[in-house]
């Protein structure tokens, strides 16, 4: 049963009529309509009429745009609309989730290394009143996952850490500010990524805590927010095979490992039962591996909506899916009790942000104008403010800062990061910074490659040779050349890759590009994404992470390089991975 006056929907008796009269209403096909909520790439108004109007679809997500054209998508969508829609985007970060224009405001690992609750608060007030501007109702964030494996190649920056209690500080804090713009929330990724070394993109993953120990850690967290009020739960293609069985005894080894979004021991059992769950359930991506592969999707399309879930991400094709519900409905694997469960929560979200009020005074998408708070003066210094307080002193063992031109005028400057172009805005913007100060600056092109062949025909091509001559230098050529060598790393975790971590530019393991030197020339590492690469570069001994390569962090970086501004930062993760060779 859908308790509609209880948290966190808290209808009153015109938004529980709404809903009740709404769904007494409602055909089969648009109650199977309802339950999609596809990604939205384009502004064609062909394409989207035969989404809303044709399918009848209950939400959208935009990957983010031009704000006004953003806007104006939502504008046209929502007037064609018979049910409003829910307007969704990954707002974790900031209003960039959104708006090509937004608001950087930083990492939610960023954030958490300040120890402020007031920065989480203010970076759901970033992400939410942005988003808000151009029409979103739904923010896919915060992510409560505990990032517990150094390894995982999902989490990281994206999570708040590992310490749940400051992860339930900060995503409290962006509750709070996201009900204030009047923004739901989607508290992801239960049961719980960040303990597998895998990703679910690529292959249902495992939460593999004892089902004690999920109580304790995310389970803690779940119900923390949970209790606040948080509207929507994302439910991720991870298993849970502990608290499957104990939920089940009688699941084989394999049921356990189930995906969440497949798993009525997880849904019903775990999220319903056990945490009092009574919002809204969305899968997460259904185009996902994790899904994919766990069942046939003629049946995993019905079969999600059927153990529990109540809304159906994205789509390999939404008018294949809609069709694989409607016959999942038919042949009973989706029955008209849990459809019309799954019906009332999808309205009762909608009730419980008004839209169906803001519907009849035409106010679902605000005017032109609220756009200018996208990227806004007063959210950049807000932005700056936290990276000062973030950016975290790991080690400096060698007594190398504060830098000054005096000590080290003479820098090589090595930007790792996947686009080797040494005139992108990051190269330029940290190499002029130094030169300001006063430092020489020389920026290491790692756009090299080897020709072997042309090489042992004794005709190498200038990148070969210049590469070799790398190889085979003098160390006091080296030594004479630069004071200091300043590695900058941007190697964010991403979907769809299996592993993060420092790969050189080097011939069987020579060249310039790896640190080789660090006995003869003092080096320093900042990274400004993986807090972890010390496993890597474990002989480096000073080793800075700041956590976002926005511009704010670029300038508070500087700030502290040169001494003008205390390290402050706390750690929101072991950054030593758990050794000891990496602390000297």
């Amino acid at each position: 049963m859908v308790d509609l006056r209880a948290n966190p929907f808290n209808l009153d008796d015109n938004g529980v009529k709404w809903v009740e009269d709404t769904l007494a209403s409602m055909t089969l096909q648009e109650k199977i309509g309802q339950l999609f909520c596809p990604v939205g790439f384009m502004a064609d108004e062909d394409s989207l009429k035969a989404m809303v109007q044709g399918i009848g679809i209950g939400g959208i997500m935009y990957r983010p745009g031009p704000a006004k054209v953003v806007q104006d998508s939502h504008r046209y969508i929502q007037s064609m609309a018979k049910i409003p829609l829910l307007l969704a985007a990954n707002l974790e970060g900031g209003g960039n989730g959104v708006a090509m224009e937004g608001t950087s405001f930083g990492k939610p690992m960023q954030v958490a290394a300040t120890d402020d609750d007031e920065c989480g608060y203010r970076m759901g007030k970033v992400s939410c009143a942005e988003g808000a501007s151009t029409g979103l109702n739904w923010s896919f964030a915060p992510i409560i996952d505990i990032d517990a494996n150094f390894r995982n190649p999902i989490t990281n920056l994206r999570t708040f850490g590992d310490c749940p209690d400051r992860i339930i500080r900060m995503a409290s804090a962006y509750l709070r500010a996201a009900d204030e713009e009047g923004l739901a929330v989607s508290i992801k990724h239960f049961p719980g990524d960040g303990m597998d070394e895998r990703d679910q993109h690529l292959v249902t993953s495992v939460n593999s805590m004892s089902a004690e120990d999920w109580d304790q850690n995310y389970g803690r967290i779940y119900q923390a927010l949970i209790n606040q009020g948080a509207k929507t739960v994302m439910v991720g293609h991870i298993s849970q095979p502990a608290c499957a069985k104990r939920i089940n005894p009688s699941l084989t080894d394999e049921q356990t490992n189930t995906p969440a979004t497949l798993s009525p021991e997880l849904m019903q059992g775990l999220l319903r039962k056990q945490l009092g769950f009574n919002g809204m359930i969305v899968t997460d991506a259904t185009t996902m591996l994790g899904f994919t592969t766990a069942m046939p999707r003629e049946k995993a399309v019905p079969t999600s909506i059927a153990i529990g879930c109540d809304m159906f991400l994205f789509n390999k094709s939404l008018e294949e899916d809609y069709e694989y519900m409607m016959k999942g409905y038919q042949e009973g694997i989706l029955t008209d009790e849990r459809l019309n469960e799954a019906i009332t929560r999808i309205l009762a979200l909608k009730a419980s942000l008004s839209l169906h009020t803001k519907q009849e005074n035409g106010t679902l998408v605000p005017g032109e104008e609220a756009l200018s708070i996208v990227g806004c003066e007063k959210h950049k210094a807000w932005a700056g403010e936290s990276a000062n307080k973030a950016i975290t002193l790991v080690k400096d063992t060698q007594n190398l800062l504060p830098l000054s031109p005096n000590k080290t005028k003479r820098v090589c400057l090595n930007v790792l990061q996947p686009d080797l172009d040494v005139n992108n805005p990051l190269c330029v913007k940290i190499k002029e910074s130094l030169e300001k100060e006063g430092f020489e600056v020389t920026l290491r092109d790692r756009n090299m490659k080897v020709d072997f062949a042309a090489m042992m025909s004794g005709n190498p091509d200038p990148g070969t040779l210049k590469m070799m001559q790398e190889v085979f230098a003098k160390v006091d050529s080296f030594k004479n050349s630069y004071d200091l060598v300043l590695y900058v790393a941007n190697y964010e975790t991403a979907s769809n890759n299996t592993v993060i971590r420092l790969a050189w530019n080097v011939i069987v393991g020579m060249g310039d590009d790896a640190p080789w030197f660090t006995a003869e020339v003092p080096t320093m590492f900042v990274s400004l994404a993986n807090p972890y690469h010390l496993l890597d570069v474990s002989m480096i001994k000073t080793f800075i992470n700041a956590y976002s390569a926005n511009d704010a962090t670029v300038e508070a970086l500087i700030e502290k390089l040169m001494g003008r501004s205390e390290f402050v930062g706390k750690s929101p993760v072991d950054p030593f991975c758990g050794r000891l060779d990496t602390q000297f």
